[in-house]
């Protein structure tokens, strides 16, 4: 396998085979690796000694009341003796170590972080280790994890430990989505000759698919595989994931037939993963066969299953279709939830079928499914573009009798109704509202603003809302800039078409596709002629 960085991501460069050789189970030691170093620390003498030796007696005779008279005494060497005098008891090491934490958290270091964690992973209490782990201060140090994890090294031979206190250290920042930490820890730990558990690297390739690095999940499910970590189905389902994030659907269907050939059953996320993949390409005749194939393969499809295909169908505006598979999720006895009643809603308000989506509101109140902002933005879509402005109105109001907040897709609903109805001014108000809301506009609202403004033959206005769009760094689509050029030479002011595409040419926002030479210098002509 050649140097990561070479791949894909240098925040990984490190992810290569140390050796080729076939580990044991994860967690054991190969015999090519590095030997683990031996770290003494000085046995305790007079001062040190008589504070260690009274502290025990306290903490083995439950006396925290004359232990606390000690805490002005604590020192990090103390703290480490007691913790190695008593580390055959985790319950009472950790409760110790904590004693320490609230009394004098400066008497902790890397060292007696490392002594506890040791003593909990050896007695098997990964959560608790887990928990200290994610809690070690993090001074303005770059090097931490590489600091913890060589002091977890060092001290592992003098606390007699479990190579899954590795495993711990690269979970956790799996867990805290840390992935080039964890790439560095999993490199170390081969080094030395241990593996992680399948379930950390399951964490790992977690963190990266939902940072959106399918990529890099997939190169460390090949580094997984010669490093012999035997994947198991969630492991799977991750790469097939990753397959389908990238747009490899083939890769992915293959990967279903592989998980059997390696003596795995493929379950219902398996064949979810596939369907949202097929959905998302909007190749919904295969999504649905992979549907058929799941109950060949006796697996029920669930909500999810269901949820996929009428998402992906309403996206294409086959209602019709979507429809039918709502009906077939009731007959099987799978109840409905919010989401499918939200695609199933904005989708009957993309094609201006608002009756329907009234209907399936109606259905949702009856079933007790709760909406959400997202069903009412759908239903004050569907009424603000048949213009039906003042049933949207209403439908706001309803808002905060169900204590939800406006977005940005309610206000952009609104402004669609009004610009629906040609009145600019009352969605630029609305603009305004959206604006002192703390909401955010997109292109899209931009748009329909100038085109509302242009259709009034008020140039003007946008032309305003045209620079508003600017502050924000937007750029218009080219169909929009050409409306509103055009109108501004036909009303007469050619030059302020002429001075706004300079001003956009030197800020390099012209949209691609826009002539502004055709347009402004076809109006020149023309009025020459006249």
């Amino acid at each position: 396998m050649k140097n990561f960085s070479t791949l894909i991501d240098p925040l990984a460069r490190n992810l290569v085979s140390v050796e080729p050789t076939i580990p044991g189970k994860p967690g054991t030691r190969i015999l090519s690796s590095l030997p683990i170093p031996h770290r003494t620390i000085p046995q305790p003498k007079g001062q040190d000694l008589d504070f260690v030796n009274v502290a025990h007696s306290h903490l083995i005779h439950s006396d925290w009341a004359k232990l606390d008279l000690l805490s002005s005494g604590l020192t990090a060497f103390r703290v480490k003796h007691v913790l190695l005098k008593i580390q055959k008891d985790y319950v009472l090491s950790l409760e110790f170590f904590n004693w320490v934490q609230n009394h004098k958290p400066s008497s902790h270091t890397l060292e007696t972080h490392s002594i506890i964690i040791h003593i909990l992973t050896k007695n098997r209490k990964f959560k608790s280790a887990e928990s200290i782990l994610r809690n070690i201060p993090e001074p303005d140090s770059l090097d931490l994890p590489a600091k913890v994890f060589e002091a977890l090294l060092y001290s592992y031979r003098m606390c007699d430990s479990s190579p899954r206190v590795f495993d711990s250290l690269f979970k956790t920042f799996a867990h805290k989505k840390k992935f080039r930490n964890a790439s560095d820890i999993f490199c170390s730990m081969k080094e030395y000759g241990f593996y992680p558990t399948v379930e950390s690297c399951n964490a790992y390739l977690s963190s990266l698919l939902e940072l959106h690095r399918a990529d890099i999940a997939l190169t460390f499910y090949r580094e997984m595989k010669r490093s012999h970590i035997s994947p198991n189905v969630y492991t799977l389902n991750m790469v097939m994931c990753a397959y389908c994030k990238l747009g490899e659907l083939q890769k992915a269907t293959d990967m279903l037939e592989n998980m059997k050939n390696m003596g795995l059953i493929p379950n219902v996320v398996s064949f979810n993963t596939l369907i949202a993949g097929h959905c998302n390409k909007g190749l919904l005749g295969l999504a649905m066969k992979i549907k058929s194939s799941m109950e060949k393969n006796e697996v029920q499809p669930n909500v999810v299953t269901f949820n996929t295909l009428i998402n992906g169908f309403c996206k294409e505006g086959k209602l019709y279709e979507a429809n039918k598979i709502f009906t077939e999720m009731k007959v099987k006895n799978v109840a409905p939830n919010i989401v499918t009643y939200n695609s199933l809603i904005n989708g009957y308000s993309q094609v201006g079928n608002n009756d329907m989506g009234s209907q399936l509101y109606d259905e949702m109140s009856r079933s007790q499914v709760k909406a959400d902002i997202l069903t009412y933005n759908a239903l004050i879509l569907g009424l603000c573009k048949e213009g039906k402005t003042k049933k949207a109105a209403y439908l706001v109001k309803e808002l905060d009798k169900e204590n939800l907040v406006p977005n940005s897709s309610t206000f952009s609903a609104l402004i669609t109704g009004q610009c629906v109805r040609k009145n600019s001014d009352r969605a630029f108000q609305l603009y305004k509202s959206m604006i002192r809301s703390g909401c955010h506009p997109n292109e899209h609202t931009f748009q329909m603003l100038i085109s509302a403004f242009c259709k009034n033959e008020d140039f003007d206005g946008a032309v305003h809302v045209l620079r508003e769009m600017f502050e924000r760094c937007m750029v218009p689509d080219s169909n929009i800039l050409s409306e509103l050029c055009s109108g501004l030479c036909r009303s007469g002011k050619t030059g302020i078409a002429s001075i706004l595409c300079s001003e956009m040419e030197a800020r390099h926002q012209l949209p691609v596709g826009f002539d502004k030479e055709e347009i402004i210098n076809t109006h020149l002509e023309n009025d020459r002629n006249d």
